[in-house]
């Protein structure tokens, strides 16, 4: 092992060495390489990511390797438990006190699963060029990685703010309930130390779906806090007035983690009617299907007014194991996906808004099927609508290079988000952009040598990509 300050490549093979991912045709590895070098250092825009903005405000050192890479990541945890091993003792039942050694030996003694799987990709990367340890971990090795890990987060370098600055980041979103004062964002915005750009986004789904628990107390607690009347009227302007608030703290857009993206435009009687038994626990399926319809379609009418970018995150069946839930609540990793359909379910939407300047409208999937048929056509229609990045289960480097060959032939690269990495992990950030550059890269290069883009534009693509793309696609 070597001093955890620099980022040595540990061999040529490893997942932070310069030809990995890259193709294995020689011809077109190198192309990929030239245009992978001209961006690989640029910076890092994350505009949709689920990192805690007090983790820079405090500037805090990190706890321990345990915590830092496996507890916090429900992508190793999943991968852990699905070997057997209870969630609680990776440090997620609050509690129980666990040891941090011993969960980060449990990593160590299962190392071989996580092989072939981007979050086995992403901690390779991590451990080699962050702290310069070989990534291939056992039993053996577990207390000496372990312990050197600690010995570089104890440094001034692996502060958060540090680190922030080392991996290149310009811009970091984070996903907040609209009730949040959102003061770690005015605070970090108004501190002269920070040159950082963290920006809220807005996320109603507890506040929008009536079939939640929490649905009526957290409904009273917006209109309460707004000073709005038990309406639905009153309830509409108080999700404008907490966007409102959101925006003057410089939020870029509003998040939508819904089940199915269904859309549907209601008259006034029919909206109240809905409202009113919703709050009166007097909805039944039917219903709440209909009114959570209804709100989608509200949440574009006010982008379109207010210029918030609308991201919508469906297809995902929430805290599928009841147990699971109950004991280590949701975000551990039990989260499944589903079949998506968008064209009829967004249709009253973009009858309504999809053609209208300054809407946009970002689309995003975990049913690969989806894409080509029905993302990538609507995006190569209506001016408003683009691809949303690979999500989840598919920002993986196979299923980014499919997703690429999938709405690419259709809607262009000009189209698409820009890669989202839509983390809780900080410390994974530059390993999955990494990952998306380098895949992108090889996807260019095949077309070059395909003859079907020249080499000059596929540059420029990868350029943008990057940079113009992103910037573009969430009005930074």
């Amino acid at each position: 092992m070597t001093d955890p300050s620099v980022s040595p490549f540990v061999d040529e093979h490893s997942a932070a060495s310069g030809d990995a991912l890259l193709p294995a045709d020689a011809r077109t590895r190198a192309i990929a390489r030239e245009l992978y070098d001209a961006v690989a250092t640029a910076p890092i825009i994350s505009p949709h990511g689920h990192v805690d903005p007090r983790l820079l405000l405090e500037d805090q050192a990190f706890r321990d390797p345990a915590e830092l890479l496996i507890t916090g990541d429900h992508y190793v945890t999943r991968m852990l438990h699905s070997a057997g091993i209870e969630l609680g003792d990776l440090g997620l039942d609050p509690s129980r006190r666990v040891d941090s050694r011993d969960i980060w030996r449990l990593l160590a003694r299962n190392w071989d699963r996580f092989a072939g799987t981007a979050s086995g990709y992403w901690l390779s990367h991590e451990l080699s060029s962050l702290f310069g340890v070989d990534p291939e971990l056992d039993e053996d090795s577990a207390d000496r990685v372990y312990d050197h890990i600690a010995s570089a987060l104890a440094q001034p370098d692996f502060r958060p703010r540090a680190l922030f600055d080392r991996f290149g980041i310009e811009v970091l979103a984070t996903t907040d309930d609209p009730l949040d004062d959102l003061e770690p964002h005015r605070a970090l915005a108004a501190d002269p130390s920070f040159a950082g750009r963290v920006l809220p986004t807005f996320r109603p789904d507890a506040y929008v779906d009536p079939s939640a628990d929490t649905f009526v107390g957290n409904v009273s607690r917006l209109l309460d806090a707004t000073g709005e009347g038990a309406t639905f009227a009153g309830y509409v302007a108080a999700l404008a007035a907490r966007r409102a608030h959101f925006i003057a703290m410089g939020a870029v857009s509003a998040d939508h983690g819904v089940l199915e993206p269904l859309t549907v435009d209601l008259d006034r009687i029919a909206a109240e009617e809905l409202f009113q038994r919703a709050m009166a626990g007097q909805l039944d399926a039917a219903g709440a299907r209909l009114f959570r319809g209804h709100m989608l379609f509200q949440m574009a009418r006010m982008s379109v007014e207010d210029g918030l970018v609308m991201t919508v995150h469906p297809g995902v069946r929430r805290n599928h194991h009841t147990e699971t839930l109950r004991k280590y609540g949701p975000d551990t990793g039990h989260d499944i996906p589903v079949r998506t359909e968008y064209t009829e379910n967004l249709r009253p939407l973009l009858e309504a808004f999809g053609i209208v300047s300054g809407f946009h409208l970002v689309l995003f999937a975990v049913d690969e099927t989806v894409y080509s048929r029905e993302v990538a056509p609507l995006a190569g229609f209506y001016p408003s609508v683009y691809v949303g990045a690979p999500w989840w289960f598919l920002d993986a480097p196979d299923a980014i290079l499919r997703w690429r060959s999938a709405v690419t032939e259709t809607a262009g690269f000009y189209r698409s988000s820009g890669f989202i990495d839509d983390t809780r992990a900080f410390l994974s950030i530059p390993a999955r952009h990494d990952t998306a550059r380098r895949v992108d890269s090889s996807f260019l290069a095949r077309l070059v040598i395909e003859g079907r883009v020249s080499l000059a534009a596929a540059h420029r693509i990868s350029r943008d990509l990057v940079s113009t793309i992103p910037r573009e696609v969430f009005k930074l």
